[in-house]
C-alpha cells in the first residue's frame, strides 16, 4: 500500500436495504470527492437491486448507478472506515471505537416515485458537500 492510499480518508455509507440513501450517498460522495475519498455502502439487509427511482433521480443528474448492488454489512467495512454514516439502520450498525459516527436521519425512499426520491437525492448532496469539506479540514 503506498502512503498515498494509506492516507485517503474512507467512509461506509450504511441502511437497512442499501438500495437507496446509501447507495446515492456513495454516488455522490465517489463523484464529488474526485477520487480522493474512499467510498463504501452497505446494508443490514440488502435488497435484491438497488432503488429503481433512486437510479432515475441520480441519472437526472448524471450520475450512473444502475450497475450497483446492494452489499450486506461486514465487520471488516466498518473497521475498515475512518467515517461511518447510517441511515436508519439503529442497532444493527456495529459500533468501533476510535471511528466518526454521523446517523443522518432521511426519508426512505423504498416504493417511492422518482417525485417523491428528487428531494431526498438533494438533501444527500447537501450532506456530501458539507462532508467533503469535513474530511478536508481533518
Amino acid at each position: 500500500m503506498s502512503t498515498e492510499t494509506a492516507k485517503k480518508p474512507s467512509v461506509l455509507f450504511v441502511c437497512v436495504h442499501n438500495a437507496g440513501r446509501s447507495q446515492m450517498a456513495a454516488a455522490f460522495l465517489t463523484t464529488l470527492g474526485k477520487g480522493e475519498i474512499e467510498v463504501r455502502s452497505a446494508g443490514s439487509a440488502p435488497a435484491d437491486k438497488v432503488n429503481p427511482s433512486a437510479v432515475e433521480a441520480m441519472a437526472e443528474l448524471g450520475i450512473d448507478m444502475s450497475a450497483e448492488i446492494p452489499k450486506v454489512l461486514t465487520t471488516e467495512a466498518v473497521k475498515e472506515s475512518d467515517v461511518v454514516i447510517t441511515m436508519g439502520c439503529g442497532d444493527t450498525c456495529p459500533i468501533f471505537p476510535g471511528k466518526r459516527y454521523e446517523d443522518w436521519e432521511l426519508a426512505d425512499p423504498a416504493g417511492k416515485g422518482v417525485e417523491s426520491v428528487r428531494p431526498i437525492r438533494d438533501e444527500i448532496k447537501a450532506r456530501i458537500e458539507e462532508l467533503i469539506a469535513s474530511l478536508k479540514e481533518d
